[in-house]
């Protein structure tokens, strides 16, 4: 089996937006990419995730094209290939339709950083697309998704901000690995949950302070990083 490590990463990257609740029935997939040998893994289309196995893992070149699996790959491969051919770090894909995420999306609006666990993780709001023409629903729907998202990182570091959300249809995460990427996708959640009650409680609430804000992603991601047990600690 190729890719053997890879394969099973990418399948606990699945059973884990499951075991979070961002996954209902067969609402999601994952995926995760081996710059090395140029192969994308990604859960098959459809299939329960009760009944992944890593053999059924899907492996399919940069341009989409099954490499290795007899089952036909995530329907969303084409987003996750366009995200994986625009972002280089970026070394693993999750998509969900996750209950407050894709309620954002669904109204079109940007999550903004109303406190410091967002900017933990997310330095600057979380963006949505722009809507898709008719056109590029009608043609390589899911290839324009990618086109699209991407399109929000034209001057911004999408390792900064690891997550997207898709006007009228849900969030796509991304990491390091397809690890990272669920685990972004969760964190996302938790912040799209946190901000809808914070507009619930109060509707004209304001993002904190950018000093604030820097603060708390630099301290966790910024070259003279400190949270955590590193090295330097």
């Amino acid at each position: 089996m190729l890719l053997k490590s890879l394969r099973e990463e990418v399948l606990e990257a699945n059973l884990e937006l499951v075991r979070r609740g961002l996954v209902l029935y067969t609402f999601g997939n994952a995926s995760g990419i081996s710059r090395k040998d140029g192969l994308i893994a990604i859960k098959p289309s459809g299939v329960p995730y009760e009944k992944l196995t890593p053999e059924q893992i899907v492996l399919t070149d940069i341009a989409g094209k099954t490499v290795e699996g007899d089952l036909h790959p995530s329907s969303d491969l084409a987003t996750h290939v366009e995200i994986y051919r625009q972002f280089p770090a970026v070394g693993g894909v999750a998509h969900t339709h996750s209950e407050f995420a894709t309620a954002w999306a669904q109204a079109r609006r940007p999550i903004p950083c109303f406190g410091t666990t967002h900017a933990d993780y997310f330095h600057g709001p979380v963006p949505v697309t722009d809507n898709l023409t008719a056109d590029a629903v009608a043609a390589d729907y899911e290839k324009n998704t990618g086109i699209a998202i991407c399109r929000i990182f034209k001057n911004a570091d999408p390792m900064a901000i690891p997550a997207v959300l898709v006007a009228g249809h849900a969030p796509f995460c991304w990491g390091g690995s397809a690890t990272e990427a669920a685990h972004n996708a969760v964190i996302l959640e938790y912040v799209a949950k946190m901000a809808y009650y914070t507009v619930g409680v109060r509707s004209d609430a304001q993002p904190i302070r950018r000093e604030l804000h820097d603060k708390h992603y630099l301290r966790k991601h910024g070259l003279g990083a400190y949270y955590g047990q590193g090295s330097a600690r």
